[in-house]
């Protein structure tokens, strides 16, 4: 089957975003549209992550035709080893090197019993799963209707056990339940995962709204009617987001209803806009290097990740890490603000050079 390569850059746009957005020279000097909305409210960054999901789908409306060939447990066995692949990775990135550096300068083990379970990965692990599954099995009305059931009986466990603060959210309560406070994360001051497993359940609908819009885009190809009808959806999710938020307000960390829709409405929009300008223009616009990010993506993530932890576990003479050292050194003198955003963008940078690399040598990892 055809590729579209607005569906591989808009993939990769995620991913670039993605690096930029967690790898600052210093978090405490971060433009305002690169950073998190602290609790209900939304920004640019709150974008990244939901769209990441959406290009999960995406990628589903390739994989599904070649299901047909395959048996059932053929499929689920693929299935269970890439999610569990995944999580192990997402679980690990959040322990290596198993090692933390103590207040008076020392090594010390991390148990088991201080590490966090859930994180970004094991989400995109979950959604994987679940949203995998129902595509299998559920025809495309189908998937509508258990998407809708997802977000709706979402608000009404949200709304019925706790409400929409940080501290009485049922989001919160469910992960103390069954993982303890010691395996959630703390940078909001108290046990809290944004990535709790309750919330995991509408985000599976932007897994699902990606195999959706996806599976319209590569079935006979775009024009212009069809994009027309991408935008006024689009456009129609981003009205019904509205009107929801004033009754379950857009939160990230919640992954409200609300949230859900406006990113979906906002996905569809950004993939039209990129459809327009590659496949239906004169003179396309060239996005070869979103396209580099987007041809490996899930192991450049990786990479990322797991260069920024290394760099922050390296000490250089015994007290600062590597990560603040090549910050100060390097990108500081230019301004608190602008050289933690020049960090981020030559970390961004050296991930896609890598990316580059096993590109022209025609190198694609699949996690």
């Amino acid at each position: 089957m055809k590729r579209f390569k607005a569906l591989d850059v808009f993939r990769g746009l995620t991913i670039c975003l993605m690096i930029v957005v967690n790898t600052p020279g210093d978090h405490s000097f971060t433009f305002s549209p690169l950073l998190h909305a602290k609790w209900h409210g939304f920004t640019p960054t709150d974008l990244v992550f939901p769209s990441f999901l959406f290009a999960v789908g995406n990628a589903f409306a390739f994989v599904k035709t070649r299901w047909g060939d395959k048996s059932l447990s053929e499929v689920f066995g693929k299935i269970v080893k890439r999610t569990l692949i995944i999580f192990l990775l997402g679980y690990l990135m959040y322990w290596i090197p198993f090692m933390s550096w103590t207040e008076t300068g020392d090594l010390a083990m991390v148990p088991f019993s201080e590490t966090r379970i859930l994180g970004v990965l094991q989400r995109i692990a979950l959604c994987y799963f679940m949203g995998a599954i129902m595509i299998y099995f559920l025809t495309n009305r189908q998937l509508l209707i258990g998407s809708g059931i997802l977000l709706l009986g979402y608000w009404l466990l949200l709304y019925a056990f706790g409400d929409y603060t940080l501290e009485g959210n049922f989001v919160r309560t469910i992960d103390q339940f069954v993982f303890g406070d010691a395996h959630l994360y703390m940078g909001d001051g108290i046990p809290f995962d944004p990535e709790g497993l309750l919330s995991t359940l509408p985000a599976i609908c932007n897994v699902i709204a990606g195999y959706l819009v996806g599976k319209y885009v590569i079935d006979g190809g775009v024009d212009f009617k069809k994009l027309a009808k991408m935008l006024m959806v689009g456009t129609g999710l981003l009205i019904v987001a509205y009107f929801w938020d004033l009754g379950f307000p857009v939160n990230k960390k919640l992954w409200t209803s609300s949230f859900v829709v406006l990113t979906v409405g906002m996905d569809i929009i950004l993939l039209s806009v990129l459809i327009y300008w590659i496949d239906l223009v004169r003179k396309p616009v060239n996005f070869n290097f979103f396209e580099i990010f987007g041809k490996n993506p899930l192991f450049i993530y990786l990479l990322s990740e797991y260069l920024a932890i290394g760099m922050h576990f390296v000490r250089v003479d015994g007290e600062q890490s590597l990560f603040n050292y090549i910050y100060e050194k390097g990108f500081s003198w230019i301004g608190h603000y602008f050289g933690s955003l020049a960090f981020a963008l030559v970390f961004m940078l050296l991930c896609w050079a890598v990316g580059w690399w096993l590109n022209k040598k025609k190198i694609y990892i699949k996690v």
